[in-house]
């Protein structure tokens, strides 16, 4: 039996003694426990680690198949860590189609955005989408018809009819995959803005003067410290240096307050 705790233990270290493909084999199911030691702790922690380091470059075409299969489980926690295994796979620079088409339809349609659960720990639908979406943004191969589509996909994560009301940094992190994606030089000054024309007409029907719903909730708070990031720049976790700076800045700022405006008499 593997000693989980003693990798950990040795700062990740890869036991020696095995063939690593068999600890991926163990590894992969524990993504799917109920119990958060098990998923968290160890099968999340591990994999991403041996990702980031480069340990399992040999297995990235598996285990991007296999988070892509996931998004289909029954399980929310399988799903839900998904993504995050699925981002480390993509930063290390492996792509396929299929796994981004998986990853929309799924994105769109998820209905469970519990953050943390009592019993199983940590969920969190939304920002552990937004967590992959941000990966596929800044991914090389995407051209700028994928990246129009997940800016669109964006949207209509943020315009879903929810009772959640996002109280775990979801806006934060989904403000930061959408920034991302608004780094890249392929889009357009048009393709820049016109993912919020959907926002401002549901913004434009909506009665101010009512309780507001949470799903408009949400996106009032994502476009905010979405436009944070794009006025003062964003970093990459870990990545020192100057702040990213996105094309067509203005544009994208004046769309943001064209938007915003209609949630509040305090904006000029």
């Amino acid at each position: 039996m593997t000693d989980w705790q003693m990798i950990l233990d040795t700062k990740f270290a890869v036991p020696r003694d095995r063939p690593i493909g068999e600890l991926v084999a163990q590894l992969v199911p524990m993504l799917r426990s109920p119990d958060p030691v098990i998923r968290d702790r160890f099968g999340y922690s591990i994999l991403s680690t041996w990702i980031a380091r480069g340990e399992l470059d040999a297995y990235l075409g598996q285990l991007g198949d296999a988070m892509a299969a996931r998004f289909g489980d029954p399980e929310i926690q399988a799903r839900t860590f998904a993504p995050l295994i699925l981002a480390e796979v993509i930063g290390r620079g492996r792509f396929e189609q299929t796994w981004l088409s998986a990853f929309e339809r799924w994105y769109r349609t998820e209905t469970d955005l519990r953050g943390l659960d009592p019993r199983l720990g940590w969920l969190h639908a939304v920002a552990h989408g937004a967590d992959l979406l941000g990966a596929f943004g800044a991914a090389e191969q995407l051209t700028a018809a994928d990246l129009t589509g997940l800016l669109d996909l964006a949207t209509v994560r943020l315009l879903t009819r929810t009772t959640h009301v996002f109280d775990a940094w979801e806006d934060d992190r989904l403000a930061d995959a959408i920034a991302r994606v608004l780094s890249r030089l392929e889009l357009s000054r048009e393709q820049a803005v016109e993912w919020l024309a959907p926002v401002a007409a549901d913004f434009t029907r909506r009665d101010w003067s009512v309780p507001v719903p949470a799903h408009a909730v949400n996106t009032m708070h994502t476009l905010r410290m979405l436009y944070l990031l794009i006025d003062r720049g964003f970093r990459l976790p870990g990545v020192e240096g100057e702040p990213i700076q996105v094309w067509h800045r203005e544009a994208i700022l004046e769309a943001l307050l064209d938007v915003l405006r209609l949630t509040s008499r305090h904006l000029g």
